[in-house]
């Protein structure tokens, strides 16, 4: 029932999320099909999401890696004020 609703759910967002013919054209070949509106104005434009999606694909890396391995081994550290209440 769980998947069925999810497959349901992701199809419906899959259909509304492809681009309507109008836009389809504006797009160079690249993201035709993939996003509406005008295309990018300029190289320029490229090199910005680029640069964002680093910054965020890294952010997602390091939230991550610190939230599973924290790396605190410090006695004197402030979690242990917390975790030893002794």
């Amino acid at each position: 029932m769980k998947k069925t609703v999810l497959i349901g759910f992701l199809t419906i967002i899959g259909l509304i999320a492809n681009a309507c013919p109008v836009c389809d054209k504006q797009q160079p070949k690249v993201l035709r099909g993939i996003t509406h509106g005008t295309g990018p104005d300029s190289q320029w434009d490229y090199v910005i999401i680029a640069i964002t999606v680093l910054i965020v694909l890294l952010s997602l890396f390091y939230s991550v890696k610190w939230i599973l391995r924290p790396g605190e081994k410090s006695e004197s550290h402030i979690k242990n004020l917390i975790i030893n209440l002794e």
